[in-house]
């Protein structure tokens, strides 16, 4: 064998070697460490229910108290000793109630006592005020350890193991102490040096013989542990799920990690990154009055510039931005860049007014009149200036549309119906929503000049402008002859690359400026009401 051909051979055998070795073995570790972080969660879960259950321990403790004290009986009576009885038989987690006097315990739930029994003292107080007594080891217990409760005259004998009174496996143990460190209570003997080491540790983990959790609440402290020889069985369950996976990934891993590496973010990430940077910006395309000339407006069309500087075709990002709603907070940077861009220009000149397209959403919910109307005022900016457009496909609940087209008018705004024509229920809409204005789409433009079926259509919809007193403004203007009989057949206003591509905002006044010196200003033509025509 040649060494060339080793060489290949070798390589071949290493990079497979690597594919294979490389996803089972991060399975396995995976795999471990799944296993051991559901172990430190169930054995988390356990501590926490240990306090759980110590706490409410202690609050029967504490009511046993208030109970017996608020009696208010002769101390060591008959009847207070009884009472003193029937509180413990109902308090489940009280084995005996004393009463002191003098530092003695002179009587208790099982009677008088005989003999000087002293009273013990206090090995921490918790938060609630209740003092605590270890291990003390009373006549009622046998010599079992009990812990005692004081509370003024009054103490409750409690078992240790109420306070951690949970079911626990058999290899699981426990061990509950207070804030201070003192411990309380213990399940299944924990190893001692262990609980010693890991008090007052917030925290979860692993030494070399065990697992625990340790969990604090309210004053208490609770650990549970159990040894590392019980990840076996977690672990070969976690290994049956992962390691075929790890061996399927095996042989894709190499490519999928490059893939995903150089992979670019999806386009409604894309979107929703250029709408938190405030990548929108808008170019205007002029309006003109067709029998002037004069540029009287535009239509606010929004261009996505990437940081590169390239621009994004709006119908490549609208429809998606529609779809995720990411629509509203674009035509809000809209609003914006309009006020930024031309507010000198729209105060200084109220004949000019600048069209902003709403998405259906904000025709639905009337969203946008909110924005407009806290933004405006401040500016100078005038809202019959700032016309608003909608397409027919926003209007699919219709009463909701009428409800926002009306308060969009009340407010100033003249409102417009957008690519009229292309939807599917434009009759319908013209007569029953408040409307100022009909845009012609340009798909109808198109055939002026042309024997198409469609060509009589564009003559209908002027005519129908003109019937139900709508101003029209035709949309896609690209020739002369299409101007010519648009001019012929009454339209109103213009827009298109016959007079002008859309502009960016410098661009744009220019050319606004440009077209009153060359036809002159006539303010008496171009001055729109709100009611949808030329001011007389």
């Amino acid at each position: 064998m040649d060494a060339r051909r080793f060489r290949i051979i070798a390589a071949a055998i290493l990079l497979g070697l690597l594919g294979a070795i490389i996803p089972i073995a991060a399975m396995a570790y995976m795999s471990w460490s799944i296993a051991v972080g559901k172990e430190q969660d169930a054995l988390n879960l356990l501590a926490n229910q240990a306090i759980e259950r110590a706490a409410n321990t202690f609050k029967d403790a504490g009511r046993a108290l208030d109970e017996i004290k608020a009696a208010a009986l002769t101390p060591c009576s008959d009847a207070h000793i009884r009472r003193m009885r029937m509180i413990a038989i109902n308090t489940s987690s009280v084995e005996e109630i004393g009463y002191f006097a003098d530092g003695f315990l002179k009587c208790t739930s099982w009677g008088m006592t005989e003999g000087a029994i002293p009273r013990t003292s206090v090995d921490y107080t918790t938060r609630d005020g209740l003092g605590a007594s270890m291990r003390i080891e009373p006549r009622v217990s046998r010599g079992k350890p009990m812990t005692a409760i004081y509370a003024g005259d009054y103490n409750v004998l409690v078992s240790p193991s109420r306070f951690v009174d949970i079911l626990l496996e058999k290899d699981v143990s426990l061990a509950l102490a207070n804030e201070r460190g003192a411990l309380i209570s213990v399940l299944n003997a924990p190893d001692a040096g262990l609980v010693k080491g890991l008090l007052g540790e917030p925290k979860k983990g692993m030494t070399d013989q065990a697992i625990y959790a340790v969990a604090h609440h309210d004053g208490l402290m609770a650990i549970a542990m159990e040894p590392r020889t019980r990840l076996a069985d977690r672990l070969h369950d976690e290994r049956l799920f992962l390691l075929p996976v790890g061996a399927f990934i095996a042989a894709f891993i190499v490519g999928t990690v490059a893939w995903f590496s150089r992979k670019r973010l999806s386009p409604l990430a894309e979107l929703e990154i250029a709408v938190r940077k405030r990548e929108f910006i808008v170019h205007y395309q002029p309006i003109v009055e067709l029998k002037s000339g004069i540029c009287i407006g535009a239509e606010a069309l929004v261009r996505w510039k990437r940081p590169d500087g390239s621009l994004v075709r709006p119908d490549l990002f609208i429809p998606l931005a529609e779809e995720s709603g990411l629509i509203l907070p674009i035509t809000d940077q809209v609003v914006d860049a309009v006020i930024a861009d031309l507010r000198s220009v729209l105060v200084g000149d109220r004949t000019l007014h600048i069209a902003i397209n709403l998405a259906a959403a904000d025709i639905t919910s009337g969203r946008i009149l909110d924005v407009l109307t806290e933004k405006l005022p401040p500016t100078g900016i005038r809202a019959a200036q700032i016309w608003l457009e909608a397409t027919e496909r926003g209007f699919i609940d219709v009463e909701a549309a009428k409800t926002t087209l009306a308060k969009a008018r009340a407010l100033g705004h003249s409102v417009a119906i957008d690519d009229f024509g292309t939807g599917y229920s434009s009759l319908q809409y013209l007569q029953g929503l408040p409307l100022d204005a009909l845009k012609i789409d340009k798909s109808f433009i198109d055939t002026v000049g042309r024997n198409t079926a469609t060509s009589s259509v564009t003559s209908y919809i002027i005519d129908m402008a003109r019937t139900l007193g709508l101003f029209s403004v035709a949309e896609g203007i690209e020739t002369e002859e299409q101007a010519t009989y648009l001019r012929a057949h009454g339209v109103d206003f213009g827009q298109g690359w016959l007079f002008s591509k859309p502009l960016p905002a410098p661009d744009f006044i220019a050319y606004h400026r440009n077209t009153k010196q060359k036809y002159g200003a006539a303010p008496e033509v171009i001055q729109v009401g709100i009611a949808g025509l030329p001011a007389a």
